[in-house]
């Protein structure tokens, strides 16, 4: 344990080392400018200190405060040496958060037991600040490794409901960046944009309830077909409600809203403006814009102009015009994710092959 003693005579600190090196495990660190100290404790943290209050350029209060005052030392045990008479010294060092005192001249025996409990109290409380690094560092560990998890099967579970569709894992992918990228845009922070992206797969989880005659049909749906298809939203919200994880009630708000329209002839509410979820707003460009891009059974792939210029039509009647430009203010972005996700497209595709 290092012993940081501050007095000005050098005498005094001769024999605080003497005395000190009696003290099992106490390495002595005598200084006898008080301003020197403050300045090595700067960048190192003793595990006591011990200060003379008669001082000529700086006495033991000033020392004190200052020493209280540096990042990482309010919790340093501090023994103040003091004369009999200075009662009112040892009431502001109280004040000041000092923790003992010792009595000129200092008595060898008292020295030792004194500076010997305050370490051992240091040493506990060196090993319980370690005890509990270690279980924020586990905490956390283990936080993340059941939001891994947890990720992981809504992924799997977003995958199911894709496989009924004839769109693929990689517009899942795709999609989730691009709303992430429009959440970044928008000023959302790092903890939200992350969020959205994870949640935005489950999108369509709704589709699990449609009857495959539906959803497979080649053809244009009738009235009444699409009035069932119209009903996954809901399905996908009643599937996510309930649940006490972050990432599954903004799953069932994106399944809910994501086909609402930014001027109200959207479904399944008929919802308008802000009063459309905001995270059912960026899932609804970067669902559609995906969809535009790619290449699907029915239809071709649209270049990247032609489906700006679709965005930015729309922008105002079927989508939020924010959302809009943040998700066109970065094409070059939108095109790296396009291209980083091209292999797990073709992968799917070779597997259907």
């Amino acid at each position: 344990m290092n012993v940081l003693i501050v007095d000005d005579n050098k005498l005094n600190l001769e024999l605080f080392c003497h005395m000190l090196s009696m003290v099992d495990a106490v390495e002595s660190r005598p200084m006898a400018d008080p301003l020197a100290a403050l300045a090595w404790c700067e960048n190192h943290t003793p595990d006591l200190v011990l200060v003379d209050y008669m001082m000529p350029e700086l006495d033991g209060l000033e020392f004190l405060r200052r020493f209280r005052a540096l990042p990482g030392k309010s919790d340093v045990p501090v023994v103040m040496v003091t004369a009999d008479t200075e009662l009112a010294v040892r009431h502001e060092a109280l004040r000041l958060s000092a923790n003992d005192f010792l009595t000129k001249p200092v008595n060898h025996a008292e020295l030792n037991a004194r500076v010997g409990n305050l370490l051992a109290l240091r040493r506990a409380q060196l090993q319980l600040a370690e005890r509990a690094d270690w279980l924020t560092i586990a905490v956390r560990k283990a936080t993340a490794d059941v939001v891994a998890r947890e990720h992981e099967a809504i992924c799997r579970l977003s995958r199911a409901a894709e496989f009924r569709d004839p769109e693929t894992g990689g517009h899942l992918l795709r999609m989730a960046a691009y709303a992430r990228l429009t959440a970044e845009n928008l000023g959302l922070d790092a903890a939200k944009c992350d969020l959205v992206r994870d949640a935005a797969p489950m999108h369509d989880i709704g589709k699990v309830g449609i009857p495959d005659a539906i959803l497979l049909k080649p053809g244009p749906l009738t009235v009444e077909e699409m009035d069932i298809m119209r009903r996954h939203p809901d399905i996908g919200a009643s599937i996510l409600a309930g649940s006490e994880s972050p990432l599954l009630q903004v799953g069932a708000i994106i399944a809910q809203s994501h086909h609402e329209r930014f001027d109200g002839t959207g479904y399944p509410r008929g919802l308008a403006g802000d009063a459309i979820p905001l995270y059912g707003r960026i899932v609804a460009v970067a669902d559609v814009f995906d969809a535009l891009t790619s290449t699907r059974p029915y239809k071709a792939c649209w270049e990247f102009g032609r489906a700006i210029e679709y965005m930015r039509n729309g922008s105002g009647s079927q989508f939020d015009p924010l959302c809009v430009a943040a998700l066109l203010a970065d094409v070059d972005g939108l095109m790296a994710i396009q291209h980083a996700y091209q292999a797990h497209e073709l992968a799917d595709i070779g597997g259907a092959l």
